[in-house]
């Protein structure tokens, strides 16, 4: 028996089934992350990425098997050229619905590339009169069709789907890969008779990068989602400030551990009549410009949420912040930027009182800077 080398390792039959394999295992990983997720989500686009993991998987199977019997006829060639293509178009058609609902021009865009698929396709079988040569030379020419218009899709992805979507820097070092392993591939093919070993471990090989970044892409938008729906689940919609459930739990939080924080509480004054006389569309103008200017003096010294209405909290937790002037600032700032004034109360952290107890003094503070005026700062007494 003779022994394993480390060129049939790299250059021979058991190489070439080994990298196959290794792509096999990066697609059956990203197949289940996009099960997944069209499990949970139930989103076309994971869908439409199964589809072509799917059709990559039955093509790199194919081609171990070719590997393995060292036979392809004219049939199992175009079969496995098709699901390249087919593959690739699913996988860009799905890269681009993560990023974006498919309308019906969408749709219409889809479909015409997949009859153009099926056109291109023939070419395969259907050679024109005019081109002559030996056996050989046709049967070299009956691919190029295909092979060419693999060449176009990867334009035409770098054209259409790259200015759509985020992560346009994996993005286009995934189709940077394909079109080198593509382009290893038809000058393999067409200036050497397939007869390059380097070029032809090459051509397997990088195909393994582009798997991994495919995989790396959809790993990310799934972080992406995750972190976009814990975000829209505590934070307000329109003000973009934290929610009262959330802004609670932080406050219990520092309480419990006994953490002096401390707690402004404000109210737009006169935000009915504002509604009444000027329109909701005013309101929530205002809202969020009054949302802006608390974000903006806060974000550095502790957090800030919307408790509801037109209310709006402040958890003060730089214990080296002096709160009334912290108020004072945001009070002076929403008096001169907007149509608007406010009202604020604020409460320090006392030994032995609970985040309810906190948050209910500084409410009480803003009341009374309410009733004895309004657009002033007042501290719980």
């Amino acid at each position: 028996m003779n022994a394993l080398t480390l060129s049939d390792l790299w250059l021979g039959t058991l190489g070439a089934v080994i990298s196959y394999t290794v792509i096999l295992t990066i697609l059956f990983l990203t197949l289940i992350t996009a099960f997944r997720l069209l499990v949970s989500r139930r989103k076309i686009a994971y869908f439409s990425i199964m589809i072509s993991l799917l059709i990559l998987i039955i093509q790199y199977f194919q081609l171990v098997s070719f590997q393995l019997t060292q036979e392809q006829s004219s049939a199992a060639h175009f079969t496995a050229l098709l699901l390249k293509v087919l593959s690739f178009v699913f996988v860009n058609v799905g890269v681009y619905q993560l990023y974006n609902a498919t309308k019906l021009k969408d749709s219409l865009v889809i479909l015409m590339f997949m009859i153009i698929t099926a056109l291109v396709s023939l070419t395969y079988w259907y050679m024109p009169d005019w081109i002559q040569g030996s056996a050989d030379q046709v049967r070299l020419m009956q691919p190029l069709g295909m092979e060419l218009y693999l060449f176009l899709l990867i334009f035409v992805s770098f054209l259409l789907v790259n200015p759509r979507i985020g992560q346009n820097g994996k993005y286009q070092l995934m189709l940077t890969f394909y079109f080198c392993s593509h382009m290893l591939h038809m000058a393999n093919l067409y200036l050497f008779n397939d007869r390059q070993p380097i070029i032809t471990k090459f051509e397997q090989w990088i195909p393994t990068a582009f798997h991994v970044v495919l995989f790396l892409f959809i790993f990310e938008r799934v972080i992406e989602i995750m972190q976009a729906i814990y975000n829209s689940s505590i934070t307000d919609a329109l003000t973009k400030l934290y929610n009262r459930k959330y802004f609670y739990n932080r406050v219990n939080q520092h309480v419990a551990q006994q953490i002096a924080v401390t707690v402004i509480f404000s109210d737009i004054d006169n935000f009915k009549k504002l509604n009444d006389t000027k329109g909701h569309h005013m309101g929530d103008l205002v809202l969020k410009q009054v949302a802006q200017i608390v974000k903006e003096e806060c974000e550095s010294v502790g957090i800030c949420g919307r408790y509801g209405g037109e209310e709006m909290v402040i958890l003060v937790t730089d214990t080296e912040v002096d709160a009334s002037e912290l108020a004072e600032r945001i009070r002076a700032r929403v008096e001169s930027e907007t149509i608007v004034t406010v009202s604020m109360g604020y409460s320090y952290y006392r030994k032995n009182i609970t985040a309810d107890e906190l948050i209910k003094q500084a409410d009480e503070a803003m009341y009374k800077a309410k009733t004895s005026g309004k657009n002033k700062v007042v501290a719980y007494a």
